[in-house]
């Protein structure tokens, strides 16, 4: 077995816009910082975020403030937002946005060089910035662009298998590479975890192989860290069903923007009985609901859809408002959408909760580790406004580059422990040398089974306590997969560690979603179908049974005074 030693000041694990905004702050503070990550850095997730990244930069609207970004964040989040975190993201967002055109972002921009702002959703006025449908490859370019002007080293097929922790203190991460299977210990004074969300866990799904499994949820509870908000789960409306192994790949919301309309099986525009107002251009919780209970009910397509239709737009419009929309279509189904309607079925798209993190500089509880990004909770509540995410990276990514330097400075030693590095190396000999009947893939699939079944869009007692079941069972069945790596790689010594942390991931997804006995923005319960007020609290997982109520601290005034009902008429839903 070849082991390589590396040390660092600072680890980042996630080549995502999250981690690398991190380590461009930390590079820029000269300090010494590596990157690791499982996915090539100029394909990590961020890369798929097509609608836009949010600041109140009031070049379109000059009424727009801050304080009213945060406003309409915390309500459309059902009040499970922290407001500290919204009012740090919102006031710090236009310098996000600075920072992004200092590293070279080219921005849609009006004739007279201002920044371009389009509508979105539940936003009181335009505050999205864009670039095309393809702004977070863009924000991706420019930050592996910048990242590589800084001389910061990427190592992109790496897996992180643990972060290492002594007495709650952490000194590094233990991993291998994806291709050769070597591993390696990273000694470092601080980890900063921003490796995404959890997603993956169900059957229908905006992120990728291999991508969004639960990775942070489980590297950050073996070190000490709790998950907030696990049950928070962003379904988009529109993922395509077909073909198979791209199935819940999004199509933009920009297409119902745009004037696309729904219709069930028997071509009933069906938004008129949910949300008559605002139809199509309905909140995105809203219309996944929809959408659901028409499927539900028997008056879905065929193969369990609905149909989203643009065909009847201008065919110029179609190609200059959604060119990603009709390029994605064209490549995977063949489908021409100017002339044919396309079948879609609500995916699971965004981890809201995840890693319990501290307002001021996103600090875990385990001294030492970091997490941002979807990795972190505390902005998006129970329904994130779109663009939220992409403006968080930006901001979070700064705040906790500058305080991994300042505690990475602070350290008199560095410690380290044999006992923690003995654990991790025998976890991953232990994997390597197991050969029993149950096949990796094949549980992944039965755990997303389980998920999409019992903690979809609408949930009930019965069901998650029958998911929480087959997931016991599952869970059984794990400690007797089969691992065989082979010439082409160690790709499946990882989907085995992919695998323990979907479970990890679904326990306390259906444990917190079982303890949430209501039904509030993205969290539908059958069986609670009004709010409760008692439930204003978010719920904090600390290990399996272990869940915890925490108190939301107050919406500051000049906040508060700015939260009201937001008309979505004539404006994107991203």
């Amino acid at each position: 077995m070849t082991e390589h030693q590396l040390a660092t000041s600072v680890l980042v694990i996630g080549s995502g816009g999250a981690g690398l905004r991190a380590a461009i702050e930390l590079a820029e503070r000269g300090v010494d910082v590596l990157v690791v990550g499982k996915r090539p850095k100029t394909d990590a997730h961020t890369a798929l975020a097509a609608g836009g990244i949010n600041a109140a930069l009031a070049t379109m609207d000059p009424s727009d403030t801050w304080q009213q970004h945060a406003a309409d964040t915390i309500k459309e989040s059902y009040l499970l937002a922290n407001p500290e975190i919204v009012r740090v993201v919102a006031e710090q967002a236009a310098r996000g946005i600075e920072d992004l055109e200092r590293y070279g972002m080219p921005f849609a921009r009006e004739a007279d060089g201002r920044i371009s702002q389009r509508f979105f959703g539940a936003h009181t006025f335009r505050r999205t910035s864009f670039a095309g449908d393809y702004t977070g490859l863009e924000i991706q370019r420019t930050l592996v662009n910048r990242a590589t002007q800084l001389d910061i080293p990427i190592h992109d097929t790496c897996y992180i298998t643990r972060i290492l922790v002594q007495d709650n203190v952490v000194f590094g991460a233990y991993g291998f590479d994806l291709n050769t299977g070597t591993r390696y210990v990273f000694h470092a004074d601080v980890v900063i975890l921003a490796a995404g969300g959890h997603t993956r866990i169900w059957r229908r799904t905006s992120s990728r192989r291999d991508e969004n499994t639960g990775d942070s949820f489980r590297l950050a509870v073996l070190a000490g860290g709790r998950i907030r908000d696990p049950e928070l789960v962003q379904f988009h409306p529109s993922g395509l069903i077909e073909p198979e192994n791209a199935a819940g790949t999004l199509v933009s919301e920009a297409a119902r923007g745009e004037g696309g309309v729904l219709t069930n099986a028997s071509g009933e525009r069906f938004m008129a009985r949910y949300d008559p107002q605002r139809m199509e251009l309905s909140t995105r919780d809203r219309v996944a609901l929809a959408a659901y209970t028409e499927i539900k009910e028997g008056r879905g397509t065929p193969n369990g859809g609905v149909w989203l239709d643009v065909s009847h737009l201008p065919r110029e419009q179609i190609m200059q408002r959604l060119p990603r929309v009709y390029q994605t279509l064209l490549e995977l189904q063949m489908k021409d959408i100017t002339r044919e309607a396309v079948e879609i079925a609500p995916t699971a798209h965004y981890s809201m909760g995840g890693v319990w993190v501290s307002p001021a500089d996103h600090s875990t509880g385990v001294e030492g580790l970091y997490a941002i990004g979807e990795a972190s909770s505390g902005l998006h509540g129970a329904n994130r406004l779109g663009g939220n995410s992409l403006i968080e990276l930006l901001v979070y990514g700064r705040i906790v580059g500058e305080a991994a330097a300042e505690y990475s400075a602070s350290l008199d030693a560095q410690r380290r422990s044999h006992v923690a590095l003995g654990e991790a190396r025998s976890e991953v000999d232990e994997l390597l040398a197991a050969d029993g009947p149950e096949n990796v893939r094949a549980l992944q699939r039965a755990l997303r089974n389980t998920m999409t079944e019992h903690a979809g869009v609408v949930r009930d007692e019965a069901g998650l306590r029958k998911g929480l079941a087959e997931l016991d069972e599952l869970e059984d069945r794990i400690r007797d997969v089969g691992v065989h790596p082979d010439l082409a790689g160690f790709q499946d010594l990882a989907h085995a560690f992919d695998l323990l942390a979907s479970a990890l991931s679904a326990r306390a997804t259906l444990e917190c979603a079982l303890e949430r006995r209501e039904t509030r923005g993205c969290h539908n319960r059958s069986d609670h179908p009004d709010l409760d007020p008692a439930q204003q609290v978010n719920l904090v997982w600390a290990g399996p049974g272990r869940v915890v109520r925490e108190e939301i601290p107050p919406v500051p005034d000049e906040i508060a005074s700015l939260m009201r009902e937001v008309d979505t008429a004539g404006k994107l839903v991203e």
